[in-house]
Protein backbone atom coordinates (compact mmCIF):
# COMPACT_ATOMS: atom_id res chain seq x y z
CA UNK A 1 0.00 0.00 0.00
CA UNK A 2 1.57 3.55 -1.20
CA UNK A 3 1.36 6.18 1.21
CA UNK A 4 -0.94 8.29 -1.26
CA UNK A 5 -3.89 5.88 -0.52
CA UNK A 6 -2.79 6.31 2.99
CA UNK A 7 -3.16 9.56 2.75
CA UNK A 8 -6.53 9.22 1.02
CA UNK A 9 -8.09 7.40 4.16
CA UNK A 10 -6.64 9.97 6.66
CA UNK A 11 -8.31 13.08 4.70
CA UNK A 12 -11.53 10.94 4.13
CA UNK A 13 -11.51 10.73 7.93
CA UNK A 14 -10.94 14.54 8.68
CA UNK A 15 -13.52 15.78 6.60
CA UNK A 16 -16.43 13.04 7.75
CA UNK A 17 -15.12 14.56 11.14
CA UNK A 18 -15.50 18.22 9.86
CA UNK A 19 -18.72 17.50 8.61
CA UNK A 20 -19.97 15.95 11.39
CA UNK A 21 -18.99 18.82 13.57
CA UNK A 22 -20.03 21.60 11.44
CA UNK A 23 -23.68 19.73 10.82
CA UNK A 24 -24.17 19.63 14.55
CA UNK A 25 -22.83 23.58 14.98
CA UNK A 26 -25.86 24.34 12.44
CA UNK A 27 -28.23 21.96 13.78
CA UNK A 28 -27.66 23.67 17.30
CA UNK A 29 -28.01 27.48 15.91
CA UNK A 30 -31.28 26.09 13.57
CA UNK A 31 -33.17 23.90 16.42
CA UNK A 32 -33.68 26.21 19.83
CA UNK A 33 -35.72 25.05 23.38
CA UNK A 34 -38.18 27.11 24.52
CA UNK A 35 -40.00 26.56 27.37
CA UNK A 36 -43.90 26.75 27.75
CA UNK A 37 -45.42 28.78 30.04
CA UNK A 38 -48.10 25.90 30.80
CA UNK A 39 -48.39 22.83 30.39
CA UNK A 40 -49.56 21.45 27.04
CA UNK A 41 -51.67 18.87 28.57
CA UNK A 42 -53.24 19.20 31.75
CA UNK A 43 -53.99 16.59 34.48
CA UNK A 44 -57.10 16.57 36.04
CA UNK A 45 -56.10 16.05 39.95
CA UNK A 46 -52.38 15.94 39.07
CA UNK A 47 -50.65 18.79 41.76
CA UNK A 48 -49.31 21.99 40.63
CA UNK A 49 -45.97 22.33 40.34
CA UNK A 50 -44.28 24.54 43.16
CA UNK A 51 -43.00 27.90 42.47
CA UNK A 52 -39.38 28.03 41.57
CA UNK A 53 -38.49 23.96 40.41
CA UNK A 54 -35.21 23.44 41.59
CA UNK A 55 -34.41 20.12 43.69
CA UNK A 56 -36.82 18.82 46.03
CA UNK A 57 -36.85 19.79 49.67
CA UNK A 58 -35.06 17.19 51.90
CA UNK A 59 -37.15 14.82 53.82
CA UNK A 60 -36.49 15.90 57.83
CA UNK A 61 -34.51 13.28 59.30
CA UNK A 62 -36.22 11.12 62.06
CA UNK A 63 -35.64 12.07 66.38
CA UNK A 64 -32.55 10.21 67.15
CA UNK A 65 -33.60 9.88 70.66
CA UNK A 66 -35.58 6.73 69.92
CA UNK A 67 -33.43 5.31 67.83
CA UNK A 68 -30.37 5.68 70.35
CA UNK A 69 -32.81 3.80 72.99
CA UNK A 70 -32.17 0.45 70.83
CA UNK A 71 -29.09 1.58 69.64
CA UNK A 72 -26.43 -1.02 69.88
CA UNK A 73 -22.56 0.05 70.49
CA UNK A 74 -21.24 -2.88 69.08
CA UNK A 75 -23.04 -2.86 66.00
CA UNK A 76 -21.92 0.66 66.03
CA UNK A 77 -18.55 -0.19 66.22
CA UNK A 78 -17.92 -2.60 63.43
CA UNK A 79 -19.90 0.40 61.09
CA UNK A 80 -16.89 2.28 62.23
CA UNK A 81 -14.45 -0.22 61.90
CA UNK A 82 -15.78 -0.43 58.12
CA UNK A 83 -16.17 3.02 57.72
CA UNK A 84 -14.26 5.32 59.26
CA UNK A 85 -11.30 3.95 60.77
CA UNK A 86 -9.42 4.97 57.17
CA UNK A 87 -9.94 8.71 57.83
CA UNK A 88 -9.81 8.80 62.00
CA UNK A 89 -8.12 7.29 64.97
CA UNK A 90 -10.72 6.81 68.09
CA UNK A 91 -8.22 6.26 70.83
CA UNK A 92 -7.70 8.82 73.97
CA UNK A 93 -5.06 11.30 73.43
CA UNK A 94 -4.50 9.75 69.74
CA UNK A 95 -3.10 11.48 66.60
CA UNK A 96 -5.37 13.05 63.87
CA UNK A 97 -4.81 10.75 60.67
CA UNK A 98 -6.98 12.42 57.83
CA UNK A 99 -9.41 13.03 59.83
CA UNK A 100 -9.43 14.56 63.73
CA UNK A 101 -9.54 11.93 66.43
CA UNK A 102 -12.96 11.04 67.87
CA UNK A 103 -12.40 10.26 71.19
CA UNK A 104 -14.81 12.41 73.30
CA UNK A 105 -16.35 13.83 70.22
CA UNK A 106 -19.57 13.71 71.74
CA UNK A 107 -20.63 16.63 73.79
CA UNK A 108 -17.69 18.24 72.56
CA UNK A 109 -17.28 21.42 70.57
CA UNK A 110 -17.32 20.82 66.71
CA UNK A 111 -14.17 21.58 65.93
CA UNK A 112 -12.33 19.56 69.21
CA UNK A 113 -8.86 18.68 67.92
CA UNK A 114 -5.99 20.73 68.74
CA UNK A 115 -3.71 21.43 66.31
CA UNK A 116 -5.99 20.12 63.19
CA UNK A 117 -6.88 21.80 60.30
CA UNK A 118 -10.39 21.90 60.08
CA UNK A 119 -12.47 23.30 57.11
CA UNK A 120 -13.76 27.00 57.56
CA UNK A 121 -17.24 26.15 57.57
CA UNK A 122 -16.57 23.40 60.55
CA UNK A 123 -14.95 26.39 62.52
CA UNK A 124 -17.82 28.31 62.39
CA UNK A 125 -19.93 25.92 64.00
CA UNK A 126 -20.38 26.88 67.41
CA UNK A 127 -21.18 24.84 70.95
CA UNK A 128 -21.33 21.17 71.46
CA UNK A 129 -21.86 18.14 69.11
CA UNK A 130 -25.13 17.02 69.97
CA UNK A 131 -26.91 13.69 69.06
CA UNK A 132 -29.12 15.80 66.50
CA UNK A 133 -26.11 18.07 65.32
CA UNK A 134 -24.38 14.19 64.51
CA UNK A 135 -27.50 12.81 63.17
CA UNK A 136 -27.28 15.32 60.96
CA UNK A 137 -23.56 15.32 60.11
CA UNK A 138 -23.72 11.74 59.99
CA UNK A 139 -26.58 11.67 57.34
CA UNK A 140 -24.73 13.72 55.07
CA UNK A 141 -21.43 15.56 55.98
CA UNK A 142 -21.58 17.81 52.60
CA UNK A 143 -25.17 19.63 53.07
CA UNK A 144 -24.44 20.25 57.09
CA UNK A 145 -20.51 21.86 56.59
CA UNK A 146 -20.79 23.09 52.79
CA UNK A 147 -17.43 22.82 51.64
CA UNK A 148 -16.07 20.35 54.50
CA UNK A 149 -13.40 17.93 52.80
CA UNK A 150 -14.76 14.83 54.28
CA UNK A 151 -15.04 13.10 51.17
CA UNK A 152 -18.05 10.71 52.80
CA UNK A 153 -21.52 10.01 51.28
CA UNK A 154 -23.21 9.88 54.66
CA UNK A 155 -24.86 6.43 56.29
CA UNK A 156 -28.16 6.68 55.39
CA UNK A 157 -29.55 4.24 57.20
CA UNK A 158 -31.36 5.80 60.15
CA UNK A 159 -31.03 2.76 63.25
CA UNK A 160 -27.65 2.43 61.94
CA UNK A 161 -26.57 6.26 61.97
CA UNK A 162 -27.54 5.81 65.90
CA UNK A 163 -25.82 2.59 66.15
CA UNK A 164 -22.28 5.11 65.42
CA UNK A 165 -23.43 7.75 67.28
CA UNK A 166 -24.13 5.20 70.38
CA UNK A 167 -20.19 4.34 69.67
CA UNK A 168 -18.76 7.68 69.70
CA UNK A 169 -20.69 8.45 73.05
CA UNK A 170 -19.20 5.32 74.61
CA UNK A 171 -15.92 7.00 73.69
CA UNK A 172 -15.41 8.98 76.49
CA UNK A 173 -14.17 8.89 80.35
CA UNK A 174 -17.87 10.54 80.96
CA UNK A 175 -20.40 9.57 78.48
CA UNK A 176 -23.10 12.55 77.87
CA UNK A 177 -26.43 11.01 78.76
CA UNK A 178 -28.30 9.90 76.68
CA UNK A 179 -31.63 11.66 75.57
CA UNK A 180 -35.15 10.92 76.81
CA UNK A 181 -37.06 9.03 74.31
Amino acid sequence: MDSMEINKGVAAILVAGIVFFLSGLIGMNLVSEQRLEKPAIAIAGAPAPEEGGGAPKPEALPAIAPLLAKADVATGETTVKKLCTSCHTFNEGGKAGVGANLYGVVGGPHAHMEGFNYTAGMKAKTGPWTFDELNEWLHQPSAYVPGTRMAFAGIKNDQQRADVIAYLRSLSANPVPLPAP
